[in-house]
């Protein structure tokens, strides 16, 4: 039974088609990018300048209906962009994928070559479950700002992940804290694909199967569990 991640009746009710993947890692060696990530960088960049040579991120299906779920909850897509959107958007105007550190890379690779918001939390600094709720605005959100720590807040009624100890990524997709953000000595995390219609289940799948390939390069010997949220579960 999945007791680490859950969705709050709120969001679900609001969002029924919202389907999640989740691989939860152990046994992980993450450390500063290399060549093999890099390569997987430079690679998931010439998909996307491929993928959207014609087309604007903006209008590919997934984002569009990403767009409509931030407008759902109160945010400006063109400002608020999730997390995919706004890497690609990077790329397709010329940018590079940031490289980060090599758990990172893998999972911002895959997430741009599918589409699909992704994103990475260490399991050590996790506090207790993680929800996916309406924010009433007093959950503490840890990030930087002007170059320092700097203690946040989400908007009341933004749809964010938050664990006991506060929010953990604000505008469901959009910015990553820091408290829980993948290290180069993290060894223990989950990885969170975010999906609305109409990315389907199978496709869904097949981006979780990318980036437990990648893992088990990166960290040979890792043990790495899958989690359903939404939809039939």
């Amino acid at each position: 039974m999945n007791t680490l991640l859950q969705l709050s009746p709120a969001v679900t009710e609001r969002f029924p088609d919202y389907h999640g993947l989740v691989l939860i890692a152990t046994g992980l060696t993450n450390g500063p990018s290399d060549d093999r990530t890099l390569t997987l960088l430079r690679e998931a960049e010439e998909q996307t300048r491929r993928t959207f040579a014609t087309t604007p991120p903006a209008a590919h299906p997934h984002v569009v209906a990403w767009q409509e779920a931030f407008r759902a909850f109160g945010m400006k897509p063109k400002k608020t962009m999730n997390s995919a959107e706004a890497l690609i958007t990077r790329v397709v105007k010329g940018g590079e994928l940031p490289a980060i550190n090599r758990l990172t890379d893998a999972y911002n690779a895959v997430s741009v070559r599918f589409v699909v918001p992704c994103g990475g939390e260490d399991l050590d600094h996790v506090v207790g479950t993680i929800t996916l709720k309406v924010a009433d605005g007093s959950e503490p959100f840890e990030t930087n700002k002007d170059g320092a720590p700097f203690i946040d807040h989400p908007v009341s009624g933004e749809v964010v992940w938050a664990d006991e100890a506060g929010a953990t990524c604000r505008a469901w997709n959009w910015r990553q804290g820091t408290r829980t953000r993948l290290t180069e000595d993290t060894t223990r995390a989950y990885f969170l694909f975010d999906a609305l219609a109409p990315m389907t289940p199978d496709v869904l799948e097949q981006a979780g199967e990318a980036l437990e390939t990648l893992l088990e390069m990166l960290s040979p010997g890792c043990l790495v569990e899958r989690l359903h949220l939404g939809l039939s579960t």
